[in-house]
């Protein structure tokens, strides 16, 4: 490889470099793009566990398809994790992503509750998808 080739190919390293840089950058700053981390703890294969299970799904699906990761723990077999993050309660959401940690109890099943605690604006018309809230300034 001559020397033109070589900085040739190293330009375009810095350039796909930078290209991913920018993109990083940009999905930390658009709250539309950020990945929630969820994990539901339930007790069994219960009625309640499951409308929490079914409903926390649908949630997902409808408002951040594609931006979620939703961890489900059954306290009965893993018990060691509910204690770990301190579960009292079952069923509980934990949202770890986006900040702030947020503990929700119960089986999900009031959509505007759970969207608010989680940070998803609720369209007042309700066509369509919700977008993340905004954060508040630091």
């Amino acid at each position: 490889m001559g020397t033109d080739e070589t900085k040739s190919a190293a330009n375009s390293a810095n350039d796909n470099q930078r290209d991913v840089v920018a993109a990083f950058e940009q999905a930390m700053t658009d709250p539309a793009q950020e990945t929630y981390v969820l994990t539901l703890y339930v007790t069994g294969i219960r009625p309640r566990s499951q409308r929490a299970i079914d409903n926390i799904q649908r949630l997902c699906e409808e408002y951040l398809p594609g931006r979620y990761e939703l961890k489900i723990v059954d306290i009965y077999q893993q018990p060691a994790l509910a204690q770990g993050a301190q579960i009292i309660a079952a069923p509980t959401l934990v949202k770890r992503l986006p900040e702030p940690l947020r503990r929700i109890v119960g089986d999900m099943s009031d959509d505007d509750r759970v969207l608010v605690a989680m940070g998803i604006k609720v369209p007042e018309d309700r066509d369509g998808p919700a977008t993340s809230a905004p954060k508040p300034a630091s």
